[in-house]
């Protein structure tokens, strides 16, 4: 274990890894990224949550219970736009756990791009790249497979200012709380739900889910 990270960790997260479905073996890169992140919360104030346990669950563990709904862009040879990811959420952990994951972290706040630059190298992370952009700004048209975005906005403003980027047939895979049945209800026009999953995070007591939107054909 990390000097910098409590002993109980591991075990803690090779479990939950387990629970979600993914080989616990992840833990020890995730890891990486916790002690990393731990270390410049301490100067730069990226996350507030501050205990590693909670981060464990609240940021890693969250991040990851979507992992099975990223598989058909790593199997179409796609890539994923992580909007407003702040510290690299759920991104980095995607790509650690997801090796052939394209993954576009956007996220304008300096410090925050920064960071993830930083763990993208230490972490050795190819297919992982930041992105130093609002939203609306960034200019890749079509390009995604993908975008996704946790606790960022709602649905509909996700989709206003990112929508943009992705392919025809490209879906927003938004990770939400509780069922988010009033964003739903006030789709801009020319989308529509493909459908939603109830997530479970070990650890966590709360709502989660993973809405699908499409564009309406």
């Amino acid at each position: 274990m990390r000097a910098d990270l409590p002993p109980d960790l591991r075990p803690m997260l090779e479990s939950g890894l387990a629970e979600i479905g993914l080989d616990p073996a992840h833990a020890e890169r995730l890891l990486g990224y916790l002690a990393l992140l731990v270390r410049w919360n301490g100067t730069y104030n990226l996350t507030a949550i501050r205990d590693p346990r909670e981060m464990v669950v609240k940021h890693l563990l969250d991040s990851l219970a979507m992992h099975p709904f990223v598989d058909p862009v790593v199997a179409a040879g796609g890539a994923l736009a992580d909007l407003g990811t702040g510290a690299g959420l759920p991104g980095i952990p995607l790509a650690i756990v997801k090796p052939g994951l394209k993954v576009t972290l956007v996220e304008s706040a300096g410090k925050k791009a920064r960071f993830m630059r930083q763990a993208i190298r230490e972490l050795g992370l190819p297919a992982a790249r930041v992105a130093e952009s609002r939203i609306e700004a960034l200019d890749e048209p079509g390009a995604y497979t993908a975008i996704t975005a946790r606790a960022l906005a709602t649905i509909p403003l996700i989709l206003e200012l990112g929508g943009h980027l992705l392919a025809p047939d490209g879906v927003l895979l938004a990770m939400k709380g509780v069922y988010p049945a009033d964003e739903l209800a006030q789709l801009p026009e020319g989308w529509r739900l493909r459908d939603s999953h109830v997530l479970r995070v070990p650890g966590l007591d709360a709502e989660r889910h993973l809405v699908v939107v499409e564009r309406a054909r």
